[in-house]
């Protein structure tokens, strides 16, 4: 596949992604089988919402473009009141609470690469929506966030033995309980996810 020279972003939707497209000067590469932007050095794919897509689009980056690193980057639910709207964290543990192991039966657990000076939260990613301020609390137990797609990222990094950061903006809290709200979050605050991106993370992998 040729030296590993260019970095990989896997985001769940062009609602998030918006910024990072114009910001970034990405052209559209293809439609399917997934949406793909590219520059010289770094390569956005729109992976859909949830695992199994989120796997898939990992692997077919990984297959066609042979990254260095792997960034997932997007949005995320809050499941406390201590982790504000608005704030970027990356991912020390993330837990697949909807997937326990076939032998011990706790939820099965992914460890992200990590860079230093960034906020850390531990995160739980499952394939069914966490709205409802009662599902929120009663996962708040094992994580303190929530998405649908950064495990399964993670995961196939592993296997395909490449590193793989995970990042979050907060776009919802147990405050939140309508798709609308979340939608309206993140319209405010994908920029700011980028800015960060690009100011804090960026640097950090070149």
């Amino acid at each position: 596949m040729g030296e590993r020279s260019v970095k990989l972003l896997v985001m769940a939707t062009m609602l998030e992604a918006k910024p990072f497209v114009s910001g970034l000067g990405l052209e559209q590469l293809c439609e399917k089988p997934f949406l793909v932007f590219k520059n010289a050095h770094q390569v956005l794919i729109i992976s859909g919402i949830g695992k199994t897509h989120a796997a898939g689009a990992a692997c077919y980056g990984f297959l066609g473009f042979s990254p260095k690193t792997v960034i997932n980057i997007g949005a995320a639910g809050a499941l406390d009141t201590k982790h504000p709207a608005g704030a970027i964290y990356q991912a020390d543990k993330i837990i697949e609470h909807d997937r326990p192991d076939i032998f011990s039966g706790k939820p099965v657990f992914h460890s992200p690469d990590q860079m230093d000076g960034i906020d850390t939260a531990v995160l739980a990613t499952g394939d069914r929506p966490v709205i409802a301020p009662e599902d929120r609390k009663r996962l708040s137990a094992l994580a303190e966030l929530v998405d649908m797609e950064a495990a399964s990222v993670v995961q196939t990094c592993r296997t395909l033995n490449v590193p793989c950061h995970v990042f979050k903006i907060i776009s919802d809290d147990p405050g939140h309980t309508a798709g609308t709200d979340i939608v309206y979050n993140i319209k405010i605050f994908r920029q700011k996810l980028f800015d960060f991106y690009n100011a804090s993370i960026l640097p950090k992998l070149d």
